[in-house]
């Protein structure tokens, strides 16, 4: 029987994969998946190189918090960020103020923060929401905080990647400006898909299921990451990591 703990390491697992291929991760407030996968992906393969990890000491090598992280992005130095949202829609935007019409939303989120500069200059921004639900995955955000394309004429050169969710993993077409459902994880359907996802998107009849982790990517997880990530997210890693008594 799997776990909700079970779950979260396969995400993790999942998202280490597809950071395999850059040098440096860097990583928000509030994101201990994304987290754990970067730090996962690091002990694994070595890349990417270099891990940010807002709010840690041990994992976080910027010394002028949001303001380098900024900057890093500017001068091309960073490869992957993550976002999320209250809402996201089939275009890949993003809402992180609020629902209803600006600015009598209710409920009112945290705010956009720096989020569309990040998306404009990131080249690979993965998509993180683990709740997959019309709620969350809308057909039209109430409002844009980060557009997920732009025209021809707006200098942008990062941009969505994928979307991955506790019950599957799209990717994101540029040229369509629409997702793609790449797999299904375990526990879920493609009918499950379908049915809790607001916005409109490709698929094959026949969608794979997502691969399970490997159970030595599993062992490095629990052996190299489980007190790394714990710095920054004690419960979250407790959650994933529980401890057994010996008695």
């Amino acid at each position: 029987m799997t776990t909700d703990g079970d779950a979260k390491k396969a995400l993790v697992c999942l998202i280490a994969g597809l950071l395999r291929d850059c040098n440096h991760v860097a990583v928000g407030a509030a994101s201990p998946i994304p987290g754990a996968a970067a730090l996962l992906a690091k002990a694994a393969w070595g890349s990417p190189r270099y891990v940010n990890i807002l709010g840690s000491v041990a994992n976080n090598f910027f010394t002028g918090g949001g303001g380098e992280l900024f900057d890093c992005a500017a001068q091309g130095r960073i490869d992957a960020f993550f976002l999320g949202g209250g809402q996201i829609d089939g275009k890949a935007n993003i809402n992180l103020m609020g629902r209803g019409d600006y600015p009598t939303q209710n409920p009112r989120w945290p705010g956009t923060f720096g989020s569309a500069y990040l998306y404009f200059l990131v080249p690979k921004v993965i998509l993180f929401r683990d709740e997959h639900s019309r709620r969350t995955l809308v057909d039209k955000v109430d409002f844009i905080s980060a557009p997920g394309t732009s025209d021809a004429k707006t200098y942008r050169k990062g941009g969505p990647y994928g979307l991955v969710t506790n019950k599957a993993f799209f990717r994101f077409d540029k040229e369509k400006e629409r997702f793609r459902l790449v797999s299904v994880h375990p526990g879920s359907s493609l009918e499950d898909v379908l049915e809790n996802t607001g916005f409109s998107f490709d698929y094959a009849a026949e969608t794979p299921y997502t691969s399970s982790p490997d159970p030595e990517l599993l062992a490095l997880l629990e052996r190299d990451v489980r007190d790394k990530i714990a710095e920054v997210y004690p419960h979250f890693a407790q959650t994933i990591f529980p401890v057994t008594s010996s008695a």
